[in-house]
C-alpha cells in the first residue's frame, strides 16, 4: 500500500502530480537509492498538455519514500515537464 505525507499532498497539487501518478511511480517505475535512508522512484509520463502557460509533451516524476513495514510513506515528489 502507498500512503501519502501531509508534505506531500501539498506539493502534488502545487507542482501538479496526481496521487493516482506518484502510486505508479512507486509500483511500477525505476528504484534508486536516495539520502537519509529513503528510496527515490521515477517514472516518465506522456502529457502532451499546457503547464505554467508552456506546451511540454513529457510529465516526469520523481517521488521519494520510506518503507513502513509493508507500505511506501510517499516523503515528497518533484514533477518535471519537458
Amino acid at each position: 500500500m502507498v500512503r501519502f505525507h501531509s508534505h506531500a499532498q501539498e506539493r502534488l497539487i502545487e507542482r501538479g502530480a496526481k496521487e493516482e501518478e506518484v502510486i505508479a511511480v512507486i509500483l511500477d517505475g525505476e528504484r534508486f537509492p536516495a539520502k537519509y535512508g529513503r528510496t527515490g522512484f521515477r517514472r516518465n509520463f506522456p502529457f502532451n498538455g499546457v503547464w505554467r502557460e508552456k506546451y511540454y509533451r513529457t510529465k516526469q516524476i520523481e517521488a521519494y519514500a520510506v518503507k513502513e513495514d509493508e507500505d511506501w510513506l510517499v516523503i515528497t515528489a518533484l514533477v518535471r515537464f519537458f
